[in-house]
């Protein structure tokens, strides 16, 4: 399908929302047993759980890929909102996860839905989803795009090291251990009312080896030892302390609005004492949150997708949520929605 230009409009929003879990659950406990098992390394007793506050996460199946819990979300968003995968003319996939070096996941996802429409990818760790939502957005009022379709699938799950050699590799690989598996969908489109109404991000890029997962490209083309995500999680939360809260301000500021001015706030979730933090340095009250990282821990850019699916419908029109997004690189996102 080509992408025909139309006549821009003033406004695009997110009109469907969708989600998918993977049916198995994996309990911290059971995690951390199985490490044990597997490297020889004795830990205290719920070392995991403890220091995450995660008590359990969802994994893929054999045979469930990123572009499975894509699809599958993405499935649930267009019936939500009474729509064919043909209504769609652009498809972003959206992710730190994909099937594939090569091709683009989003075409393996399109012809899952046996949709036409423009397909591409947008990976920037975990704020990928938001950055495709603010992509869709961009082209819908370019007059690039009709109606656009964003998706993600992650499955971090995969690259959790379970036989770390020594403690020190444990350590290493302990960021890891937060991860679960998810799938999130948005449909972005023209609105009356309402919308997107603001999008800013910080980005600081010097931080960028702090943490990732190095295999699958040029620099570590092959090797299984790249394919585990290793970093550091207390320099990661160090260095988005030290950036502090300067994008979320600047935000509120733009937008005239206290915390008492969004309906909900969705904030990516690494662990529980790290959602604490956030609260603590930027004053959220903790009613406005979704939390979901005890139950499905660090699902990685499905995070605030999933979060935004749980609430969708209680939302009324009007009402205004704000989205928070920190990704690996580093870099901070925000982005003020208001339910048409």
């Amino acid at each position: 399908m080509s992408l025909q230009p139309c006549d821009p409009p003033r406004r695009a929003g997110i009109t469907a929302v969708g989600s998918l879990l993977p049916e198995d659950v994996l309990s911290s406990d059971d995690l951390q047993r199985e490490v044990t098992r597997r490297s020889g390394i004795a830990l205290p007793a719920r070392t995991l759980s403890l220091a995450t506050g995660i008590v359990s996460r969802r994994v893929a199946a054999e045979g469930v890929y990123a572009s499975t819990l894509a699809a599958g979300a993405a499935r649930r968003a267009l019936d939500s909102a009474g729509l064919d995968p043909l209504d769609v003319d652009l498809l972003v996939f959206a992710s730190a996860s994909r099937d594939l070096v090569e091709p683009a996941t989003a075409h393996i996802v399109q012809a899952e839905l046996g949709s036409r429409a423009h397909a591409v990818d947008v990976t920037n760790a975990c704020n990928s989803f938001v950055n495709g939502i603010d992509l869709a957005r961009s082209m819908v009022l370019a007059g690039r795009s009709r109606r656009a379709l964003v998706v993600t699938g992650e499955t971090p799950s995969r690259a959790v090291r379970k036989d770390p050699a020594s403690f020190a590799e444990f350590r290493g690989a302990f960021a890891g251990y937060t991860f679960g598996d998810a799938g999130a969908a948005v449909v972005v489109e023209a609105v009356e009312r309402g919308g997107i109404l603001d999008v800013d991000c910080e980005t600081h890029s010097e931080h960028w080896e702090v943490g990732g997962i190095p295999g699958g490209g040029s620099r570590h083309p092959r090797g299984d030892a790249y394919t585990y995500f290793r970093g550091d999680g207390h320099e990661l939360r160090g260095v988005f302390e030290k950036v502090g809260t300067a994008v979320v301000d600047r935000t509120l500021h733009r937008a005239g609005l206290d915390w008492d001015g969004f309906a909900k706030v969705l904030v990516h979730q690494v662990t529980v004492p790290y959602l604490e933090r956030f609260a603590e340095l930027t004053g959220v009250p903790a009613h406005k949150l979704v939390v979901t990282v005890p139950e499905l821990g660090n699902v990685a850019s499905a995070s605030i997708g999933v979060q935004l699916d749980r609430v969708f419908g209680e939302l009324a029109p009007g009402e205004r949520v704000l989205f928070v997004g920190l990704g690996g690189g580093i870099s901070i996102m925000t982005m003020v929605w208001e339910k048409s």
